[in-house]
């Protein structure tokens, strides 16, 4: 849907986030925010025409309006949204056919994981895993039948910072190679992966975008017409789109969005700074860090960091683990991220329980390992919060 004469596109962010695609010329009552538009069908003037509308599956003012905001919060072309982020993967992945070979990077969300083995075993796809730090391997593992790389940055939830450019770069110099990137973690507030080469760019709109907690939905963004067309027919007829209301509160939660990365930014910083000081934390896991391997690849290609990080609890296995998620007053323990809560969980027994224990000691997620996604509330509260776990865990 055009904004034209409305907003110029070169506009900041925040500006965007509240006024792309969302003009209040579009509607009859000068609405200023996005009606929800409940039809499941649309009246017809013809046999050849219609208003733009045909049937719900196809198309939806709503749901139309944020995928044209979305589109110009990442500068890019088009945005298809998904009745989840695993619909949205499961959607990109669809473009795969038997034969095909995919380079998955090893260490990302358990659930992608899983997805992707999936259309392995059942399509007959040929998968191999690689290791983003080691991007010399990486390049030697490609075939003549690669056709698509996946990847995440930072990734979940060890927060490895991945080297976009390169990896674009090199998956590149094999024409027809598709270049998939989660930038869930970071948002298009905080990092803009077309403008590093990546071809699709995936979210969970569940976590920071939509930002509250209360719609579980996913989006593809990419420039390229061909494939779009590919992903539209896909979400057209495989028919996992998100409900008007949902892509209402989406629109309404993406308004609040670069104030609220700031503000997990802040929090998240101070919150890691305080863990790498306690006693009973082993390591801290946060690329804000300048010591943390990915420092200055993350400066170069991102202009700042969520809220998220993990740390591993001193001399903990299991039990202690559990205690301290138990032991949490304020803090969540709860799968999912990005909300205005500040929300905790074990990898181990939540987010990649689908691998087995010697998997997920191959990537680096120990037992004693907890994924933190802070929130919006006083930081001082949730270090507070921490501590008073950290203490009961070994009580």
């Amino acid at each position: 849907m055009s904004n034209e004469g409305y907003l110029p596109l070169e506009s900041g962010f925040a500006t965007l986030a509240i006024h792309a695609h969302q003009s209040p010329d579009q509607w009859n009552s000068g609405a200023v925010i996005t009606p929800i538009v409940t039809a499941s069908t649309y009246k017809l003037q013809s046999a050849d025409y219609s208003t733009g509308f045909q049937y719900g599956r196809w198309g939806n003012p709503t749901r139309n309006n944020l995928e044209g905001c979305l589109a110009a919060l990442d500068k890019g072309k088009h945005a298809l949204v998904f009745a989840t982020g695993c619909a949205a993967t499961w959607s990109a992945l669809t473009i795969l056919k038997s034969g095909d070979h995919i380079l998955c990077a090893a260490d990302i969300y358990g659930g992608t994981h899983h997805l992707v083995d999936m259309v392995a075993q059942e399509k007959g796809v040929d998968l191999e895993f690689f290791d983003v730090n080691n991007l010399s391997s990486f390049e030697k593992m490609f075939k003549p039948t690669t056709k698509m790389v996946w990847i995440e940055s930072p990734t979940n939830p060890l927060c490895k910072v991945v080297d976009v450019r390169k990896v674009a770069a090199i998956s590149h110099k094999q024409p027809g190679v598709l270049v998939v990137m989660d930038n869930t973690f970071l948002t298009s507030y905080f990092s803009k992966p077309l403008a590093l080469g990546i071809d699709i760019v995936m979210y969970s709109m569940t976590k920071y975008m939509n930002g509250h907690s209360d719609v579980i939905m996913g989006a593809l963004v990419l420039n390229d017409d061909d494939v779009h067309a590919r992903l539209r027919d896909i979400q057209q007829h495989g028919g996992a789109v998100p409900g008007p209301f949902d892509c209402y509160l989406a629109l309404r939660g993406l308004k609040t969005l670069a104030l609220r990365m700031k503000q997990h930014m802040k929090n998240g910083i101070e919150v890691a700074q305080y863990l790498k000081k306690h006693s009973l934390v082993e390591e801290v896991l946060h690329p804000g860090f300048p010591d943390h391997p990915g420092h200055e690849v993350l400066k170069k290609q991102c202009s700042g960091y969520c809220g998220m990080l993990a740390f591993k609890i001193k001399g903990a296995g299991m039990q202690e683990v559990s205690k301290f998620l138990k032991a949490l007053k304020m803090i969540v323990y709860a799968g999912s991220l990005g909300g205005c809560d500040s929300l905790a969980e074990s990898p181990a027994l939540l987010s990649h329980k689908y691998l087995s224990k010697e998997e997920r000691l191959e990537i680096g997620i120990t037992d004693n390992l907890i994924r933190l996604s802070v929130g919006i509330e006083e930081a001082e509260d949730i270090t507070k919060d921490i501590d008073q776990a950290l203490k009961a865990a070994f009580v």
